[in-house]
Parts: structure tokens; sequence; C-alpha cells
């Protein structure tokens, strides 16, 4: 009997201490969830942001000369979220990655793609925009309807912006003696509406960007190259990383996120804008 009540006390001792131990589990669950999140703050700072100003949707003059576009709007909302300013400076695109990498600027801007190749000398957040390549023609465009319908042209020419990856693949697909490279999309625009080019290459969202901007314009179905992403870049070695991060992450979990880029890309899919 004496054994018996000892091993019953025992086992209620034994039951007792595991529920204090899942109690005291529970509790410390609770604190956690409940505790205060550390949040960026990076006490009214002064950011420098390098843009062109010449490539819509993301950034460019509207009809009454006020910059507007979509890294206006976001980089605004993320520098409200953790308590920075932003202070846009106009730049050419040749040599504005350089810049930043240098930390003559701390951010780049202008729907610029993440590649492994500009990994080794800049750090990007994480990507924020998708995309395909594409042409860009003038409306109702009726000699060619594909890149390969185009290359049956024997005098066509091509064109887009010098230093991008679109002028990679324009070179890659074309050969670099049928691609005309200008400084900015603005002016390969303009050539292909003077005539001087049938084509430009460009990233999707900026080509119906400049179709939303100055119309005359189409784009071809015709995609040229795999997915890529957009991302911003900053000099090596930011502590603006984290804090952009996390400010991007906060603004897709509110909505706010996919309401400006309905507002500036209403074109585009519904998985673009997520």
């Amino acid at each position: 009997m004496r054994t018996r009540s000892f091993m019953k006390w025992s086992l209620v001792v034994t039951v007792i201490a595991l529920l204090a131990v899942l109690a005291a589990g529970v509790m410390a669950q609770e604190d956690t969830r409940t505790a205060p999140v550390a949040w960026p703050d990076l006490g009214g700072r002064e950011i420098t942001i390098a843009t062109t100003n010449d490539y819509p949707p993301y950034q460019y003059f509207d009809e009454n000369n006020v910059l507007v576009g979509w890294e206006y709007d976001v980089i605004g909302d993320i520098c409200a979220l953790i308590n920075c300013v932003p202070v846009f400076e106009q730049t050419s695109w040749e040599g504005l990655l350089i810049a930043v990498s240098n930390g003559d600027f701390d951010i780049g801007s202008g729907g610029i793609t993440y590649t492994a190749e500009r990994d080794e000398v800049l750090d990007f957040t994480q990507l924020f925009h998708t995309y395909a390549e594409r042409l860009l023609v003038v409306d109702g465009e009726s000699r060619f309807t594909d890149s390969a319908s185009l290359m049956a042209i024997s005098d066509f020419m091509v064109g887009t912006q010098i230093g991008t990856t679109n002028e990679i693949t324009a070179q890659t697909l074309y050969g670099a003696d049928k691609v005309n490279s200008y400084e900015s999309f603005g002016a390969a625009v303009q050539a292909l509406i003077n005539g001087d080019v049938d084509a430009v290459v460009i990233d999707g969202p900026a080509g119906q960007g400049f179709i939303d901007a100055q119309g005359g314009l189409m784009m071809l179905d015709d995609v040229l190259s795999g997915t890529q992403g957009l991302s911003f870049p900053m000099t090596p070695g930011s502590d603006l990383i984290q804090p952009f991060n996390a400010a991007m992450s906060a603004l897709k979990a509110s909505g706010r996120w996919t309401e400006t880029c309905i507002k500036w890309f209403p074109d585009s899919t519904a998985e673009f804008c997520s």
C-alpha cells in the first residue's frame, strides 16, 4: 500500500510539474507574440536616389513637367515607414550603377534589372517586379508580327538603350550591326516614331509605360527572353537593405503595394502587382 501511494503521489507531482512547464511555454509564446517588434527607424536620415527621370511609368516628367512615377510613390511610402527623407538626384543612365557602387548615391532607380554580374559590385534589395522583354513598335505595324518575321526584313534595325540588359538581348538576338543603342529609351522611342528603327527592345512594363504616356505605339506578343526581375541597387555593404526589404514586405502585406502598382501599371497582371 505504501508503495502504491508513493507511486500515485509521484505521478501527481510529475503531472503537476509537466503542466507547469507547458503553462510556462504557453506564456512564453504569448509574450513573444505580444512583445513589440523592433521596426527599422533611420531617424529622419536623408538618402540619395539616382534617377534618370525618362523611364515611364517608373519615373518621368508628366504633361505638366512634374516628376511622377511608381518609384517616386513607392520610395516615398518606404521612407514614411522607416523614417527617412528621399532625395532624388537626376543623372544619366550611363555611369549610374558605377556611381551607386562607388557610394556617390545610396540607391539607384529606374526599373533596374538584377543580374549576377551586377551583384558582384552592388548590393540589391528583394525583387519588386518580374517582367519579360518585348518589342515596342508603332501602332498598326503590319510588316512583321514577331521577332522571326522582323528578321525576315533584310534591312531591319532595332533600337534600345545603351548599357542595359535590353541592349545585351538585342545584340544577342539580332547582331550588334542591327542594333542602334541610344542614351535613353526616350531617344530610342523617338527614333522608332521617326522611322529610324523598326522596333525597340524594352522591358514589358516600361513599353506599356511609353504607350500610355505617348500613344501611337504597341507591343508585340513575342517574348524575347526569360523572366527577369527588378530590384533597387545599393552601395555594397549598405545598411539600407534590411530596412527597405522590411518596408517593402509591410507595404505588400497592407495592400498599399498593390494599390500603387495598379495605379501605375493598370494593364499588368495581378501577379505582377502582388
